[in-house]
């Protein structure tokens, strides 16, 4: 829903909900000819509490519950969740299991990053309101990103039980394991989604990016000798280098009246950005040759400083997945148990993993009998919210001379950039003139 009023030097623009992306939020931007009064990026979908149910819980429930947190992300809870406790139970879990894991993550940056680049941000690059009508003139390139998304969930399927919260990861591992054969019967498909990540790469590198650069702290994990996932340190391009326990230390939640998800800042540093365009300026390095060799060929490179490439970079990191999708695969034997037990006792632990748009931290107390005394749960888009408003601050100045329908097209997409997925940060766009 829209509404848009001029009366003298005043205009206002109101759409109630951001279309295409997860949950429910607006943005209110005011400006007074062509200087920004006030941003605020509101999310106001009602609380969701998982920290507090999870609260009097057995550890082991804890995978099951967190997944709950997100449809498109559960495995980045699953994986952050698990990372912690045994962080507390002292496991360490068979590199067959650690494989596994990072496998089934995957799946997950598949379908995720094939979801967002083609039918969640190429509308608006290509000039449509969604992917439904965007589909009568690019036909091929939807069925491409379906099949893409469709491959990721499979992946999820033979590894966690069904794409949609999957039931098989618990602490200390799996419940169960695959066969060889059930994963090597992914190869062919996996095969075909690479190489036509590579070609989808291209073709969004071709797209029209308004001209905008920010001077961004990234913040990222960062593994010796992979691009990271599960495990790694949190670092960033301005010297942040900490043990993910240290994340208490470094950042801090704060609330601000218009939103109901907490804001995320590093408390010397205010702003950062977590995601693909993150991981790509601070891991480049660690990607395979074939993605590193896909991102010379679209002209993005580290430091990539425009928000709007970041569907570049996206596609890049699905060239990424699948190509190393293939290589463990080929690497898989399954672990002598699929799970990994340790006596309860009583602790606190830290972990960080890689979702799909960024850095999703998790920290838990357990009693001696394994009950969940406190939870914390960091998403990536609770740690973007603050840098979306900084984007805008600095981006609607250039758009003032354009009509209203305009100003709201290019505030909401750079609001998309982010691939917000709000039902995860709370556990649309209003822009207005003023005299």
């Amino acid at each position: 829903m829209s509404a848009k009023a001029t009366t003298g030097n005043s205009r206002s623009i109101k759409v109630d909900y951001l279309t295409r992306v997860e949950g429910e939020a607006a943005i209110a931007v005011k400006l007074k000819g062509d200087q920004v009064q006030d941003v605020q990026f509101q999310i106001f979908e009602p609380p969701r509490l998982f920290e507090a149910f999870l609260r009097g819980r057995h550890y082991l429930e804890v995978p099951d519950i967190v997944a709950r947190i997100c449809g498109i992300c559960p495995i980045a809870y699953q994986m952050s969740a698990v990372h912690a406790l045994e962080r507390i139970l002292g496991i360490t879990v068979d590199p067959s299991v650690r494989l596994l894991r990072r496998l089934i993550y995957l799946g997950e940056w598949i379908e995720s990053h094939a979801l967002h680049v083609f039918m969640l941000q190429a509308p608006d690059f290509l000039g449509f309101p969604d992917a439904i009508r965007m589909a009568a003139d690019h036909r091929e390139l939807v069925e491409m990103a379906l099949r893409l998304k469709k491959i990721g969930n499979q992946l999820m399927i033979v590894l966690g039980g069904r794409e949609i919260h999957p039931i098989s990861v618990t602490v200390g591992g799996f419940h169960k394991v695959p066969t060889k054969a059930a994963l090597r019967a992914m190869v062919d498909d996996l095969a075909w989604a690479r190489d036509t990540s590579i070609a989808a790469a291209r073709i969004v590198a071709g797209l029209e990016f308004p001209d905008f650069e920010q001077d961004y702290e990234f913040v990222s994990l960062s593994h010796p000798d992979e691009y990271a996932l599960n495990e790694g340190r949190l670092v960033s391009n301005k010297g942040l280098d900490i043990d993910v326990s240290e994340f208490g230390s470094q950042f801090m939640e704060q609330h601000v009246k218009h939103s109901n998800a907490l804001h995320c800042r590093l408390r010397e540093r205010a702003s950062y950005l977590v995601g693909p365009l993150a991981r790509f300026n601070l891991n480049f390095g660690k990607l395979p040759e074939a993605a590193q060799q896909v991102a010379a060929e679209c002209d993005v490179a580290p430091p990539c400083l425009n928000p709007f490439r970041g569907i570049v970079v996206r596609a890049v990191e699905l060239v990424f997945a699948c190509e190393e999708a293939l290589r463990l695969i080929a690497q898989y034997e399954p672990p002598a148990a699929p799970r990994v037990e340790a006596p309860v006792r009583a602790g606190i632990g830290h972990a960080a993993t890689e979702a799909p748009r960024g850095v999703l931290y998790h920290r838990y107390e357990i009693d001696d009998r394994g009950l969940v005394l406190n939870a914390q749960i960091v998403p990536p888009t609770a740690q973007n919210q603050k840098r979306i408003e900084d984007d805008l601050w600095h981006f609607v100045p250039q758009l003032a001379a354009l009509p209203l329908d305009k100003i709201t097209a290019k505030c909401e997409q750079a609001v998309r950039n982010y691939d917000p997925c709000i039902s995860c940060a709370t556990h649309f766009v209003k822009v207005e003139r003023v005299p």
